[in-house]
């Protein structure tokens, strides 16, 4: 399962920055095959310290991480739902991602220009969450108005699409993203087939800049503001200085941790937001090790085991009898699987078990 997440923001707010730093994450191609080849698209390997205990007690020869899928989307200027800039592109590449991670400047930089002249990180977010609102106006409309002959027919679906997009638009109209409309389970299903962009998970990557003035990091209305923000609508967050892991990208291990010392950046703010971005795609990982391999499989956070087999081989899930299961931090200081099921610490879990991020399983099936 590859889902992916369509980086936004402003000209000149560090998004081609960061997405260059993401690259650098980008997982061996073997590993992937069918992976789209495209520039503007990175699939990044999924930081994950559980995996590197795992194949180091199994001794594996492979080690293959999850994965997200991040794309660099056109930049978008004031205007976009009408067509200005790149907007048409713009939205449509938004359109066919699974999340926004949108990038919001928080440094000022005289030599960096602002394109509206000022670093003021909410105003920022108002222009592009009102073109998404605007664009996703257009489309409800001119749904709504289409869906009237399907209604007065006796269109059981269409009535229920038709009461849904009429709750999205109350939304819209105050200038609220659509993902926080109450809409019931058969609601949602009707209006998935539209792609609104503001029905989409929203996420918001705090660009710095190391030993500049960062409005994050000082008391002041900017900043009181974007937090009131943040807190207010509940979305994902995290920080990350785009320029200084863009300058680090061709360095590891060692190097790379001295280099971090003498910045003072010492997590990295693109390990975050990639693991952040898998959370956000209500994503979780359960593995398999072994010799051979020691692999993280992708599944969606509340899936059953036979959905988990799945991920591993359809047939898996067709012909599942039963999942052998345990928590990965149980495993490793048992030293392998066969100890593990010779202390008995291993359960056996049916096709009812909702698996957990972090269980380590193998499947049994007809």
């Amino acid at each position: 399962m590859s889902l992916s997440i369509g980086i936004v923001g402003l000209p000149n707010v560090g998004k081609s920055t960061l997405f260059n730093a993401l690259t650098k994450k980008a997982v061996a191609a073997e590993n992937f095959p069918f992976c789209t080849i495209d520039p503007s698209v990175g699939v990044v390997a999924v930081p994950d310290v559980r995996l590197d205990r795992l194949s180091e007690m199994s001794n594996s020869e492979k080690k293959i991480p999850a994965i997200v899928e991040f794309v660099d989307i056109a930049g978008l200027v004031k205007g976009a739902s009408e067509g200005e800039g790149l907007g048409n592109q713009f939205l449509a590449n938004i359109r066919e991602v699974d999340a926004i991670a949108q990038v919001v400047r928080v440094f000022e930089d005289e030599d960096v220009m602002h394109v509206h002249g000022a670093v003021d990180p909410v105003h920022d977010i108002d222009i592009i969450n009102l073109e998404l609102i605007l664009a996703d106006t257009q489309t409800v409309t001119k749904r709504i108005g289409s869906i009237e002959k399907e209604v007065r027919a006796g269109d059981k679906d269409a009535f229920i699409l038709k009461e849904a997009l009429e709750k999205i638009l109350i939304q819209l109209e105050e200038g609220k993203l659509a993902h926080g409309t109450h809409l019931y389970e058969k609601e949602i299903e009707q209006v998935r087939g539209l792609h609104l962009l503001t029905m989409k998970p929203f996420m918001y990557v705090l660009n710095k800049k190391n030993a500049g003035f960062n409005i994050h990091e000082h008391e002041g209305d900017r900043w009181d503001a974007l937090k009131s923000f943040l807190e207010d609508s509940g979305a994902f967050w995290v920080e990350v200085d785009a320029g200084v892991e863009d300058e680090l990208k061709e360095f590891e291990g060692d190097e790379c941790m001295e280099f971090r010392r003498d910045l003072g950046v010492i997590e990295s703010g693109v390990d975050e937001l990639i693991k952040t971005g898998y959370a956000l795609l209500g994503l979780i990982s359960f593995f398999t090790t072994g010799e051979k391999e020691t692999r993280a499989w992708t599944i969606k956070k509340g899936s059953s085991a036979p959905v988990a087999a799945g991920a591993i081989h359809t047939d898996f899930q067709n012909k599942f009898i039963r999942a052998e299961t345990i928590m990965w931090d149980e495993l490793v200081p048992l030293g392998s699987w066969s100890a593990t099921k010779s202390a008995g610490k291993v359960r056996t879990e049916g096709k009812e078990y909702i698996v957990q991020d972090g269980d380590v399983m193998e499947f049994l099936h007809s």
